[in-house]
């Protein structure tokens, strides 16, 4: 019952969030900032629009939105959010479950270039090549991972015998991690200082660019995926620093939204206090968060201990 409480609250509330990182960065802008459920309006006002399709275009453009949001959402089924036991789970599926991921991006991607726009394709290439970074992190994350609980499966990193936890034995090595998956965070879902949602400029946008000739559903297809990506990210995070217990029962549920909303105001205030970087710059920054977690990793092998 559980489990079908928090994917059900998880799907529903997603598009909340993103509200607090605009509200926060209002706050220190001075403003007053759009409604927190400004999302929801952006969504309800797309799905009650139509979708214009151009000639050039071909199924694969209408494939784009679907997979990238059935790809989300399905990683979200394996994930345990709140420490609740996730609705899908075996043992390797973290490995398979980025590579959704992945699949998504290669569809949103492939949609980008089947418009035959030269800034989408240019957008396309900034993302393949920027992701490609990105998921190094991520793998080299799972290595670490492995090395500290011999699992590769989101429920045993947090429900089971041995959870990652920062009060553990690894828990230095797991601030490096965190530092990195961060990083990760900002890359994947095209936040600043990697990329500005907020930019109209397609000489500078990655992420916004691709999705120029998208309308309608397809838009909100889009948007929603974005926003159960970045909820991810987010709960993955936040489950490192402060594992759930199960003993707390119903109260782990609010506990878990509650600290999600603290790593999305965490989102803002980088976003409040820092710009988007140049493009010459931002492999050096994902790279970054490479290094971190590959040294972690480093420190787990037997020679170093």
């Amino acid at each position: 019952m559980e489990s079908f409480l928090t994917i059900a609250l998880a799907l529903f509330l997603a598009p909340l969030f993103p509200g607090i990182i605009l509200k926060v960065k209002a706050f220190f802008a001075g403003k007053k900032g759009p409604p927190l459920f400004i999302k929801y309006y952006t969504l309800a006002k797309l799905l009650r629009k139509g979708s214009v399709y151009s000639t050039s275009t071909t199924f694969v453009f209408k494939l784009g939105p679907l997979v990238s949001c059935a790809g989300a959402i399905m990683i979200l089924l394996f994930f345990p959010l709140a420490g609740v036991t996730p609705l899908l789970a075996f043992h390797g599926d973290v490995i398979v479950l980025f590579y959704i991921l992945g699949i998504g991006r290669f569809f949103t991607i492939a949609a980008a270039l089947d418009t035959a726009s030269p800034f989408q394709g240019m957008g396309a290439a900034r993302e393949a090549f920027f992701g490609t970074l990105a998921e190094a992190s991520i793998f080299a994350v799972l290595v670490l991972f492995y090395r500290m609980t011999g699992a590769l499966s989101f429920t045993d990193y947090f429900t089971g015998t041995t959870p990652i936890s920062l009060a553990g034995t690894g828990g230095a090595l797991l601030l490096l991690a965190i530092v990195a998956l961060f990083m990760v965070l900002l890359t994947e879902n095209s936040r600043v200082p990697v990329d500005d949602p907020a930019t109209h400029l397609e000489l500078t946008m990655i992420h916004e660019v691709m999705v120029l000739d998208h309308s309608g559903p397809d838009l909100a297809l889009i948007e929603l995926g974005s926003f159960y990506k970045l909820f991810f990210y987010s709960a993955f995070i936040f489950l490192i620093i402060f594992p759930i217990d199960a003993s707390l029962g119903f109260l782990r549920i609010p506990l878990f939204f509650g600290g999600i909303a603290l790593v999305y105001v965490a989102i803002g205030l980088v976003e409040s206090g820092m710009a988007r970087f140049k493009m010459n710059l931002v492999p050096k920054f994902v790279l970054t968060s490479l290094a971190l977690v590959f040294f972690a990793a480093i420190l787990t092998m037997e020679f170093i201990k």
